[in-house]
Formats: C-alpha cells, sequence, structure tokens
C-alpha cells in the first residue's frame, strides 16, 4: 500500500485495523519514519500530549483511550540478554500495544505478531507490506 507522508493519519488507522496482534513491529531502514509512523498510530489510540522517541530510553509508556501503549525502538539492543534486563517479557505480558521499532533481535521471544514493513519510493512517498 502506497502513500504520502501527509497521508500518514489515514495509514495509522489503517495499520490498527488489519494488525492481527496489538504486538506491531515496524520494519525500515533508517530514516523511512518509523518514529512518525508510531506517533500517528499513537493518537489514533488515543495518547494525547507529547510522543517522543524512546531511542535512548527504550521504551517509552503512553496511556491511550482503553490501553496503555508501549513504544519500543531496540536499535541500541544488542542482544536478548538485554531485553529480558529492560523486562520486556513483562511488557508483552499486559493486555497492551506493543510498537516496535528495529525489531530484529527481539522476534525470537515473540509469538504473536503484526510485521508492518515500510520501504521508501521516494523522498515523500512510502510503501507497507503486512507480513504475518
Amino acid at each position: 500500500m502506497k502513500y504520502k507522508l501527509e497521508e500518514i493519519d489515514r495509514i495509522a488507522r489503517e495499520i490498527l485495523k488489519r494488525s492481527k496482534s496489538k504486538v506491531i513491529l515496524f520494519d525500515a531502514p533508517m530514516g523511512a519514519g518509523k518514529t512518525t509512523l508510531i506517533k500517528s498510530v499513537c493518537r489514533e489510540l488515543g495518547v494525547e500530549g507529547e510522543i517522543t522517541s524512546p531511542t535512548f530510553s527504550i521504551v517509552n509508556q503512553h496511556s491511550g483511550r482503553e490501553n496503555k501503549i508501549y513504544h519500543f525502538d531496540l536499535y541500541r539492543i544488542e542482544n536478548t540478554n538485554q531485553l529480558f534486563d529492560i523486562g520486556f517479557e513483562d511488557y508483552l505480558e499486559n493486555d497492551a500495544f506493543c510498537l516496535i521499532e528495529w525489531p530484529e533481535i527481539s522476534i525470537s521471544l515473540l509469538s504473536d505478531y503484526q510485521k508492518v514493513k515500510i520501504n521508501i519510493l521516494d523522498p515523500e512517498t512510502r510503501e507497507i507490506t503486512f507480513i504475518n
């Protein structure tokens, strides 16, 4: 599904509509707009106020209308032991949305997730693919 950056709110709604899990992995190259898209997903879930990237904190918690939302940025995580150290599995056991950037290191710990692959087509256009 192709989209222009100004259509990001529509794409966020589509991700929530199509996702078969509350654990959503965002697989994309640097600069593709993962954080921007996740911010829009958070707004669609009812998060108010500032939504920041968890680049240094690794995980940010938000409260939506009906659920907690955990936004992970696993770019700096080097191995699964570091995931255990931050209590990654505990976050997954809640009935919360887990939105994960740079998810590769976490896949072996996940049993149920929706992967969203983002490709950069040009500076203003992206394409997402839903992978189960």
